[in-house]
């Protein structure tokens, strides 16, 4: 699927945040810069926006590791583990033991091993032009069979 601007990456997280819920995970992959901390805040304000609640500025969790954001009956953890260097790091925030009520988007989720049985696993990648962008959605576990094709 292409991009091919800042107004289609917000239509494709519209797209995202009508069918996501509590519990769900999603896997951010690609290059610093590509556009994954640009895509989270899209969500996470359009969430908002459907709530009527203030937007809030959504920041790039790299140096606090975790951001997490109050939507209205939503609790998301926008995760960035871009400078954890190992797994033990990563256990040790215990992303996965925490609430499931809650929706979880991790940046560079390489290092986590186990992954999650039930994910979306979105890969970012530039493409020839300035403002576009590549990605890749593929679901597992219960999005398995999900038609992201069809977004």
């Amino acid at each position: 699927m292409q991009l091919k601007s800042l107004e289609e990456t917000n239509n494709f997280s519209k797209y995202v945040s009508k069918i996501i819920s509590a519990g769900d995970v999603i896997f951010l992959y690609g290059e610093i810069g590509v556009g994954k901390t640009t895509f989270v805040r899209f969500i996470i304000n359009e969430l908002q926006n459907q709530k009527k609640i203030k937007k809030t500025d959504v920041l790039s969790p790299t140096f606090n590791i975790v951001y997490d954001y109050e939507v209205g009956d939503k609790k998301i953890l926008h995760y960035d583990l871009y400078r954890l260097k190992n797994y033990k790091d990563i256990a040790q925030l215990g992303m996965f033991e925490t609430s499931n009520d809650h929706i979880k988007i991790v940046e560079w989720p390489e290092l986590i091993k186990p992954k999650p049985k039930d994910r979306i696993d979105i890969q970012f990648k530039y493409s020839k032009l300035m403002n576009s962008r590549e990605i890749k959605i593929i679901g597992f576990g219960k999005w398995k069979d999900y038609k992201f094709n069809e977004i």
